[in-house]
């Protein structure tokens, strides 16, 4: 069995270590626990790896955050892989950090990243796993919180929040959605 884990984010320098791109250090923590290399491909980085006797797809887009359904869906159709084993990480300002959310589909909630998913895909049923990274910013400056760098505070908590979201991902192809909802949902 194959499954699709998408970390979402935004490709160039000027991006990593910023909280929209947590979707990408996921499948980045991901990729090094299992010591798998990331080969640039069609649409995105992709690393692949086994895990109790699955195999998983790591994508990192490489389409910018608001056109990623364009990469989902060509890996989708590309490793023959169905809807019901993809999973799509990405950041979520209602959560607040580190506090992560599994969900077997719901609504884009207005990220622009899921919004695109959801219309090259043919609609919002596919998992996703939201991380919470909170909502500290002053009224009008949320682009710039999104983008911004994580602060000193944050980074401290970072390293446990990015191992329990890759937790959630291995769990969500070895032992189902359901199961890992009830174990990682906070």
């Amino acid at each position: 069995m194959k499954y699709l884990i998408v970390g979402l984010g935004n490709i160039g320098a000027e991006y990593e270590h910023t909280r929209h791109n947590i979707g990408f250090d996921v499948v980045e923590t991901l990729a090094q626990e299992f010591d798998a290399k990331w080969k640039a491909e069609q649409l995105g980085d992709i690393a692949t790896f086994k895990h109790k006797g699955r195999i998983f797809v790591l994508l990192k887009p490489s389409t910018y955050m608001n056109r990623s359904g364009k990469a989902v869906r060509y890996w989708l159709q590309h490793e023959k892989i169905d809807k019901s084993h993809l999973l799509v990480i990405v950041d979520d300002l209602n959560l607040p950090l580190g506090k992560i959310r599994l969900r077997g589909k719901g609504s884009d909630g207005g990220h622009n990243g899921l919004k695109d998913i959801d219309q090259l895909t043919g609609g919002n049923n596919y998992a996703r796993l939201r991380l919470g990274i909170g909502s500290e910013f002053p009224k009008g400056r949320q682009v710039d919180f999104v983008l911004g760098e994580w602060d000193e505070e944050e980074k401290k908590h970072l390293p446990e929040l990015l191992q329990k979201a890759a937790d959630a991902a291995k769990a969500f192809g070895a032992i189902g959605l359901q199961h890992a909802m009830n174990q990682f949902n906070n």
